[in-house]
């Protein structure tokens, strides 16, 4: 039996199959294999701008009678209206594991909520042929008067469980969510933390065909980020489904077979995981910090910056880059009519939002001479496997006569530009530790040798 979920808002039983205009590549599939989830011309439709006072019955009334006119207006008045998802199509098959991705206020939430019959779309049709299990935000389905004992049970029952299904998995839910000690506590007392891993080992455990996940996940410590991720890959190898909303590009390219690009409401691109967060992270604008008005800068002016870019190994403009990618930063110069100059010192630098610095950069540093400079043009700098954390960088830059060694400047900018990182898998074990461990990664290797003794100094 399948559900189809339909733009009419109304839900209905679908005993069979149409042909399905589908943007994924099917060649990966077996030519028999149904979709799980199929979702056809998908579009959601909210309206803006609208008058939200509530009123009763009687004062409905006594308005409409003392200002008749003023009601007629606020009938005829056009109202607003926002497209979050627009058109959208995709098919999902058993044992994928698929991942959204996109800016905020792209509609991944939006396409959640509706495929998990939250909310209903305005136009389109979602078909679904097995159980859903979501977790969409802290609390979802459970409430929070009742204890966390009481929650699984409420939240079981939710789900379509029965009671029987429920107290088989019991245990196994208590142990993943590690909040044992507090089981008998009403999940009000709980923090966010606890609640979310309580929620997931909930969805999780209670065995969904399809198994929903936003980035509630974000909430959890980054011990238990790995336990859900691994317990998602878990689900998806006993040949049930799942749909991971997520930032983090690392738990993207290790989780996911296939992930769909969302963008202003639409789909950009789907495709195998590694190229999906290519596209994302290519610039959806066109990527250029311009300086040329900028009137915060220092120096002499005989040359100045006037634009930064931040590109990939193929060129492509940038306005989000993940930990450990290869990235070249680009800084168009122009230099006054007559002007030649030579022996400078080109250098950026990297700091953190509260101005600390991470890391400085120049052409001395990496012995590079430009020789004489007559031409506008581009200073590139080519950085292997950025070494950052997840955050959000300030970039500066200055340009210096004499290699530097004079101390004055053609041209400096302490805030130039922002450098955009989201996670990426830096280590290859789909683990990157937050900025709060450190402001950045290093690449090393441990060994260990048994037998040894302790140290002569560590013994003294």
């Amino acid at each position: 039996m399948s559900e189809s979920v339909n733009g009419d808002m109304s839900e209905t039983v679908d005993e069979k199959m149409g042909n399905t205009h589908s943007l994924t590549n099917s060649s990966t599939h077996l030519p028999n294999t149904t979709p799980i989830i199929q979702v056809k011309h998908l579009s959601k439709r909210y309206q803006i701008g609208m008058d939200r006072t509530y009123k009763t019955f009687c004062e409905s009334v006594t308005d409409t009678i003392k200002s008749p006119l003023k009601r007629l207006k606020s009938f005829s008045r056009q109202e607003e209206t926002f497209w979050a998802l627009k058109d959208i199509n995709f098919e999902v098959y058993p044992g994928e594991v698929v991942g959204i991705i996109g800016r905020n206020g792209a509609g991944k939430t939006t396409l959640l909520k509706i495929l998990s019959r939250i909310t209903h779309p305005t136009e389109g049709e979602i078909t679904l042929r097995g159980r859903v299990a979501s977790l969409l935000e802290v609390g979802t389905g459970f409430h929070p008067e009742l204890t966390g004992r009481e929650n699984i049970y409420f939240n079981g029952a939710i789900l379509g469980m029965t009671k029987q299904e429920i107290e088989d998995k019991f245990d196994e839910i208590v142990a993943f969510s590690g909040v044992k000690d507090f089981l008998d506590t009403p999940l009000k007392r709980y923090s966010s933390g606890m609640q979310v891993r309580l929620a997931f080992a909930v969805a999780a455990h209670l065995e969904p065909e399809i198994l929903v996940v936003d980035e509630v996940l974000a909430v959890g410590d980054a011990e238990f980020q790995k336990k859900c991720l691994g317990k998602m890959e878990d689900v998806a190898k006993e040949g049930r489904t799942v749909l991971f909303v997520s930032h983090n590009m690392a738990a993207i390219e290790n989780l996911c077979q296939r992930a769909i690009v969302l963008q202003q409401g639409m789909v950009q691109y789907i495709g195998s995981q590694s190229e999906s967060i290519a596209k994302y992270l290519v610039s959806f604008s066109d990527g250029v910090s311009s300086l040329k008005e900028r009137t915060d800068r220092q120096g002499s002016g005989e040359i100045r910056v006037v634009a930064i870019e931040i590109r990939d190994g193929e060129g492509n403009i940038l306005d989000t880059v993940t930990s450990g990618q290869n990235i070249e930063i680009h800084l168009y110069f122009e230099i006054q009519p007559g002007i030649s100059l030579s022996r400078v010192l080109v250098g950026f630098t990297v700091n953190t939002q509260l101005g600390i610095p991470i890391f400085l950069q120049h052409n001395r540093l990496a012995q590079n001479d430009f020789g004489f400079i007559d031409k506008n043009g581009v200073f590139i700098c080519k950085i292997k496997r950025l070494p950052l954390p997840r955050s959000t960088y300030k970039i500066g830059y200055s340009i210096m006569p004499n290699h530097g060694r004079d101390g004055t400047y053609y041209d400096t900018m302490g805030y130039a530009a922002d450098l955009v990182v989201v996670d990426g898998d830096f280590y290859g074990s789909g683990e990157v530790p937050p900025i709060t461990h450190g402001v950045c990664l290093v690449d090393a290797q441990w060994r260990m040798k048994s037998g040894m003794a302790v140290s002569p100094l560590v013994s003294k």
